[in-house]
């Protein structure tokens, strides 16, 4: 349900959830941990940090990690930049005019598994994830 990039991007801030107060660590570092390619993780990291999630620093010690604390990051704030997820809004069969007025054959339905979804995004933190035993890294 999630594309590639978010769920690298969950991968990394569930990996730096896990650093010591005031640690920062390197995208290479962080992408050898989720299985994804150096460059790309660093450009995702620079994404979240734009948008508030994570912290970073240049130079030697730098790096990134989390801006809040884990247990304050629902896990939509790390997704919605990337998938957009809040925009699940339309139709699911691509009507233009679908509406409660007007519904395609799922529109109740999919109103239903849509806000559910949403709201598990929204409830669930880092925090959440980070207790959970460690994901296996792929390769990239």
């Amino acid at each position: 349900m999630l594309s590639r990039t978010a769920t690298y991007a969950l991968r990394a801030v569930v990996s730096l959830a896990g650093l010591a107060s005031g640690e920062y660590a390197g995208a290479g570092e962080v992408a050898d941990q989720v299985g994804a390619p150096r460059n790309y993780l660093g450009k995702l990291l620079r994404t979240l940090a734009d948008e508030g999630i994570l912290e970073s620093q240049k130079g030697k010690g730098g790096g990134f990690r989390l801006a809040r604390r884990p247990e304050r990051i629902p896990i939509f704030d790390v997704v919605e930049p990337i998938d957009h997820v809040s925009r699940w809004g339309g139709c699911f069969l691509g009507r233009r005019r679908c509406s409660e007025n007007s519904p395609c054959a799922v529109h109740n339905r999919w109103g239903r598994v849509r806000n559910q979804y949403l709201r598990f995004l929204k409830e669930t933190t880092v925090a959440d994830l980070a207790a959970e035993p460690a994901v296996e890294a792929r390769p990239a």
